[in-house]
């Protein structure tokens, strides 16, 4: 069929769609009665449905993404430009662009050296976790490969990030997992698992970590592997003295810190990457996401070089880290990552992030003033959440299908927020706030008047 005249029947676009299109994380039994949902231009922070409706999007394409706002044309050439010349070659070799974008991007990463390229934060996770379990097998006989993670954390959709999932309806009829990854409880204040609070509450979250080292043997342990802030999970932002405790924790046990930076990468908190925020110095990062704002599919795992020369040793044929990521060698990739960097470094969108993020917050903290059921609200930067509470005193999760509603009002207001769902068992019930990092004063304003109707339309 000619691509124009397809696009332009959009009830073709839609039968089309449903007939044939398997979306992700959707119950497709829904669509039998009501069509598919079309996104077909966006711009700055608005979007468009193939109905024409404009949407506000607060949570950057859906996923945290977008972190530089639809419709850079600049993007697009950048892009064509690089693929025009030289379109892909397989990752043992280099590329202008591949090469480019490491330098760039190690300058903002102090202390780290090395840049594997992959496609998706479900991938460069995965890389990750095989350097520390081959790292394991070459300088420690295989024992040392365990890999513990967190309660409420998410790193991906492969069956070896599920097995490091922390959030347990995401992973409900995925087994069996993969063995060797290990739990450490969550960190969040609000619901403390001890009662404690502040600095002793921090000091007792790291103490879980350190009694789950000492439980299952610190020298069977490779990796520690954390979000800076547990997004998904209910945007956590870690007590002061969680991380330079969790820091600490590694260097004593000579355990890899392994920070997934898949969401907060590249300015999401105020900062290059959200563990900057906190002082610590990791081992490894990944990140996906916003490394090109979603113009182009690209990840990386980053390293120390202590990491990397783990696997110099050309007397052992094995030794070399054996993997490839097929579009890890596409150009567009890191032609896309070199733009992006260069318009948040130009418009100062981390300092955007920053002021923005605490407009957001202060509309979020007068919703809680007004509504009792926002009983705590948290983040950094844009990046935050309000969770819904059906009782301040209690603390008694909101209902799911309730918080549901809201996000579904307010979408029908054409705000697009986020909410915690299908995720975490009885406590998915946080509001999600990740507009791309152009945002400005009024954009959040309408967004946070939305939710403060549809909490009224919904709850009262």
């Amino acid at each position: 069929m000619d691509t124009m005249n397809f696009a332009n029947d959009p009830g073709h676009v839609v039968e089309a769609d449903r007939a044939h299109v398997w979306h992700h994380i959707s119950q497709h039994k829904a669509y039998e009665t009501i069509d598919p949902r079309i996104i077909v231009e966006g711009r700055g922070l608005r979007v468009w449905d193939i109905k024409g409706k404009e949407h506000i999007d607060a949570v950057s394409g859906g996923v945290w993404t977008v972190n530089i706002g639809y419709g850079r044309e600049r993007m697009g050439k950048a892009i064509s430009d690089a693929v025009t010349k030289m379109c892909f070659f397989g990752g043992a070799l280099g590329t202008i662009p591949g090469a480019q974008f490491a330098e760039m991007l190690i300058e903002k990463m102090p202390g780290l050296d090395r840049v594997y390229y992959a496609n998706s934060g479900s991938e460069a996770n995965e890389k990750a976790f095989k350097m520390v379990r081959q790292i394991s097998h070459k300088h420690y006989g295989g024992k040392k490969s365990k890999i513990l993670y967190r309660e409420r954390d998410y790193h991906g959709t492969t069956i070896a990030n599920l097995s490091a999932g922390g959030q347990d309806e995401r992973n409900a009829q995925y087994g069996p997992f993969v063995p060797g990854f290990i739990r450490v409880p969550h960190c969040l204040e609000y619901r403390s698992q001890d009662g404690t609070l502040g600095e002793e509450y921090a000091a007792n979250a790291a103490k879980a970590i350190e009694d789950v080292i000492l439980a299952e043997g610190a020298d069977t342990i490779g990796a520690l592997c954390l979000e800076p802030i547990t997004a998904g999970g209910g945007i956590i932002v870690p007590p002061p003295g969680y991380w330079e405790r969790v820091q600490e924790l590694c260097r004593k046990y000579d355990i890899l810190l392994h920070i997934d930076e898949v969401v907060c990468g590249l300015g999401r908190t105020g900062a290059w990457f959200g563990y900057q925020q906190f002082g610590v110095q990791p081992d490894i990062v990944t990140m996906a996401k916003g490394v090109a704002s979603g113009y182009a599919a690209i990840s990386c795992c980053v390293t120390t070089n202590a990491v990397f020369d783990m696997f110099k040793d050309d007397t052992d044929k094995l030794s070399y880290f054996r993997d490839i990521s097929t579009f890890g060698g596409c150009t567009a990739g890191p032609a896309a990552a070199i733009e992006n960097m260069r318009i948040i470094e130009e418009e100062d969108l981390l300092g955007n992030s920053r002021a923005m993020g605490a407009h957001l917050s202060g509309n979020l903290h007068a919703l809680m003033d007004k509504h009792k059921w926002i009983g705590d609200v948290r983040g950094m930067g844009l990046f935050q959440g309000a969770e819904l509470v059906a009782d301040r005193d209690s603390k008694e999760p909101l209902d799911e299908k309730k918080v549901q509603a809201i996000v579904a009002d307010c979408m029908a207001q054409g705000i697009i927020i986020g909410a915690t769902n299908r995720s975490l068992p009885g406590f998915n019930n946080t509001l999600l706030f990740a507009p791309s990092l152009i945002a400005t004063q009024d954009d959040l304003n309408q967004i946070t008047e939305a939710v403060d109707q549809a909490i009224t339309r919904v709850l009262g």
